[in-house]
C-alpha cells in the first residue's frame, strides 16, 4: 500500500473518530460507521468479524469490556410523519 493511500485511509478513520467530551484524549469509533470503509458491504458480515475479535480477546486472556463496548447508537427518523 502506498504512503498516499495510507494517509487517505488515516484521514478517513480520523474523520470517523469520536471523543469523550470530558477528555478528548479518549477516542472511539462506532462499528456501524467503520464497516464500509473496512470493505464490508453488509453490517452482518462485519458483526461476525467483531464477534471473532471479541472471542480472540477473551482467549488471549484480555478483559473483553476493556476493549469492546456494547453500545447502541440511536438512529433518528426522517420527519415525514404528520
Amino acid at each position: 500500500m502506498s504512503r498516499e493511500m495510507i494517509q487517505q485511509r488515516q484521514a478517513q478513520f480520523d474523520a470517523l473518530a469520536h471523543a469523550i467530551s470530558d477528555d478528548d484524549a479518549i477516542e472511539f469509533w462506532f462499528a456501524r460507521e467503520l464497516h464500509e470503509p473496512l470493505g464490508y458491504a453488509r453490517w452482518e458480515n462485519f458483526l461476525r468479524a467483531i464477534q471473532r475479535a471479541v472471542e480472540s480477546c477473551r482467549t488471549a486472556g484480555y478483559e473483553e469490556s476493556d476493549r469492546f463496548r456494547g453500545v447502541t447508537k440511536m438512529v433518528g427518523f426522517p420527519r415525514r410523519f404528520g
